[in-house]
């Protein structure tokens, strides 16, 4: 099995974080679609795509509200020809994205209508006209009968899609929808079984032929000092365990001791200081705790922690990096060289 690891690209140049991601051996690279915290996600894609040769690219992650599934589709798949093939679109059910504009994530019925209508428009096929169409009205006298991306190239490969997901009917509906799963439960090898579990029993129960592949969004930081380790990655940490807790019920096995952690980060999260190391939600974590959901020490260590994740059929890791590529925080760049070098070669042909 060859184990692909991704990082994100959110930074001021996104052009020079993918080459940097790609010089220095990254797999792919992903960017946020979150309008009011980062630039558009698909002009980066773009200028991404232009900037590299082979490192693959995609959103992480897209939501299903604010734009239009055809319009999604059109963006990923005009990234998918500037790149020749090396797209991937990337979904959830929205987080920063739907709260800076006042709203919370979708539920997950519109998330599964978008993930079918974008597989359909990806594939270049019709999707029928929503229920409120008012096309009729203007008295045209021909007019489409029903949805389409005419202009894609019929020698274009379809743009995969994969769902992000932490909670059981999520992750159930994206093994029966989508072309990956992508695990937002933490590192703990328990949790990672346990949605992979949940995702081989709903493709089995929808009748689907075949495994899924998955990924898993991890927070990682490579460091002799665990504890400093902990606390350069402690902000995506803290906003990727609230995925476990979002609507006050933690989702997925857990400890006591992790459900305490979990309900105290929900309690304190503030969203004006999402992803942010000195925020309410980063000052509620604990050391036990970061090592039970991220992975935070020597290069030894974490490939220990990587390898057992692949033992049970994690073949993708979106790890935190690309922007630490170009910061100005030493610390922050000796973190991501280690990664690459240290550990990565050591994975990446799998168990």
């Amino acid at each position: 099995m060859v184990v692909e690891f991704w990082t994100s690209g959110r930074a001021p140049d996104p052009a020079e974080v993918a080459q940097r991601a790609e010089g220095a051996g990254f797999d792919g690279i992903i960017y946020v679609d979150s309008q009011n915290l980062a630039s558009d996600c698909y002009i980066a894609l773009a200028r991404a795509a232009m900037a590299t040769s082979h490192i693959k690219l995609g959103t992480g992650v897209t939501n299903p509200v604010t734009r239009h599934p055809a319009t999604t589709a059109s963006a990923i798949a005009t990234v998918q020809s500037l790149s020749k093939g090396r797209a991937n679109l990337g979904i959830g059910r929205g987080d920063s994205s739907l709260a800076y504009i006042g709203y919370a994530p979708a539920p997950l019925k519109t998330l599964k209508n978008y993930v079918i209508k974008l597989q359909a428009y990806l594939s270049g096929e019709e999707v029928p006209f929503d229920a409120d169409s008012n096309v009729d009205s203007l008295g045209l006298a021909d007019k489409p009968k029903a949805s389409q991306l005419t202009w894609l190239p019929k020698d274009q490969a379809k743009v995969p899609v994969d769902v992000a997901a932490t909670g059981p009917r999520a992750i159930a509906m994206a093994a029966q929808h989508a072309d990956r799963v992508s695990l937002m439960v933490g590192a703990d090898p328990e949790r990672i079984a346990w949605g992979i579990e949940v995702a081989r029993a709903a493709r089995q129960q929808a009748g689907l032929d075949g495994d899924i592949p998955f990924a898993a969004y991890l927070p990682l930081i490579v460091h002799d000092d665990p504890e400093r380790a902990v606390q350069l990655g402690e902000g995506s940490l803290a906003s990727q365990a609230r995925f476990s807790v979002m609507h006050g019920k933690v989702v997925g096995p857990v400890s006591e001791k992790q459900q305490t952690t979990l309900d105290r980060i929900h309690s304190a999260y503030d969203m004006t200081r999402h992803t942010e190391g000195s925020s309410s939600q980063a000052a509620t974590l604990n050391m036990e705790f970061a090592q039970d959901f991220g992975i935070f020490g020597p290069p030894s260590y974490c490939i220990e922690r990587l390898q057992a994740l692949i033992e049970l059929g994690v073949d993708r890791f979106f790890l935190p990096g690309g922007s630490m590529l170009v910061s100005n925080n030493e610390d922050q760049v000796r973190a991501v060289t280690r990664l690459v070098e240290e550990v990565l070669p050591r994975l990446r042909h799998g168990s």
